[in-house]
């Protein structure tokens, strides 16, 4: 039996039902570009409502309840950004977190929660090819944001003897393309994704100056093949946007596509049989389930099984550094 936790007090559940208040100011001050405006200056919260096109004492109570919160200082009428601001949420800084904005857009669909219990599914249904692109580009950089910082730890866990080309499916910005081409001398790559990503894929790929390395095939994998002749077939984070008999189909396709002696990979969060662990996992269904027709997370049997049925042999699984597991199997 696993150990026994202490029981959640009155405080800590009400806190939990306020949490929402200090994300959403978080969010609608980055929505608005409060802290670009601000950057490394000192300016009154009149001043940085007219930058920003707000009303000035709204703006004064969302810049007073940001320096409770520690992100922004005030000190004499005038505020500034606090150090961890001036880092992460300003523009032009190093570490900026642009995905934060696909976290805005996540707000709309996580409102339609109770609706999605009730029916089943998420309420608020597009595709990435439907939607407009302001949040297709808002995901890509979130999802740009995280790949760039942990794909190279990923793909540094894959064996890459004996591999010369690499299909990334639903690749998005390319992060995990660049990270083979770039662990391994003599590596191809190319990413597999929609029709209206793949062009913003080709401008990561091309500021990374892996153009030569790195190519682009448009399509939807769904509907689509995906070529043939590969080492490595490689879905990072793409089962849980799917239903089970939609993956069984998918990993059928990327066998195919697959030279004998090949790989699939798949990296998600893969879940206890209970799912409950990793917790991370559990939040990410709810996720899902706002934000799709059918996705979840999925367990190591559910990926193991989708595998063998596809004709995949050799099934192991191996844990990362960021939560999330590989499990790959061989085409004989």
């Amino acid at each position: 039996m696993p150990p026994e936790t202490p029981p959640l007090t009155r405080e800590q559940i009400r806190n939990i039902a306020y949490a929402f208040q200090e994300s959403r100011i978080l969010l609608t001050a980055h929505e608005l570009g409060l802290f670009t405006a601000l950057g490394s200056g000192r300016h009154t919260s009149a001043g940085i409502a007219s930058m920003i096109g707000t009303d000035p004492r709204a703006t004064e109570r969302l810049m007073n309840a940001l320096c409770a919160m520690g992100l922004l200082t005030k000190e004499n009428g005038r505020f500034s950004n606090s150090q961890g601001a001036r880092e992460c949420l300003v523009q032009d800084s190093p570490g900026y977190l642009g995905g934060l904005m696909h976290t805005v857009h996540l707000w709309d669909t996580w409102t339609t929660l109770t609706e999605a219990v009730r029916t089943g599914t998420g309420v608020r249904l597009r595709t990435v090819e439907q939607k407009q692109e302001q949040w297709r580009s808002a995901f890509i950089a979130a999802m740009h944001d995280r790949a760039m910082r942990q794909a190279p730890a990923v793909v540094g866990q894959i064996d890459l003897s004996n591999v010369t080309r690499v299909l990334d499916v639903g690749g998005g910005s390319g992060a995990y393309a660049m990270a083979f081409v770039r662990a391994k001398a003599g590596i191809s790559a190319t990413v597999f994704d929609l029709p209206g990503v793949i062009p913003l894929t080709r401008g990561y790929v091309e500021r990374e100056g892996l153009s030569q390395s790195v190519a682009t095939v448009p399509g939807d994998y769904l509907n689509d093949g995906l070529g043939k002749d590969f080492d490595i077939v490689f879905l990072s984070a793409i089962i849980h946007s799917n239903s089970p008999s939609e993956n069984a189909e998918l990993m059928m396709k990327c066998a195919r596509a697959l030279r004998p002696g090949g790989r699939v990979v798949v990296q998600d969060f893969i879940m206890d049989e209970e799912r409950l662990t990793p917790s991370p996992g559990a939040i990410f269904a709810i996720n899902m389930l706002v934000g799709t027709e059918s996705g979840d997370t999925y367990t190591e049997a559910e990926v193991s099984g989708w595998m063998t049925a596809a004709g995949l042999s050799g099934v192991s699984r191996q844990g990362t550094p960021f939560g999330t597991s590989q499990i790959s199997g061989r085409l004989i």
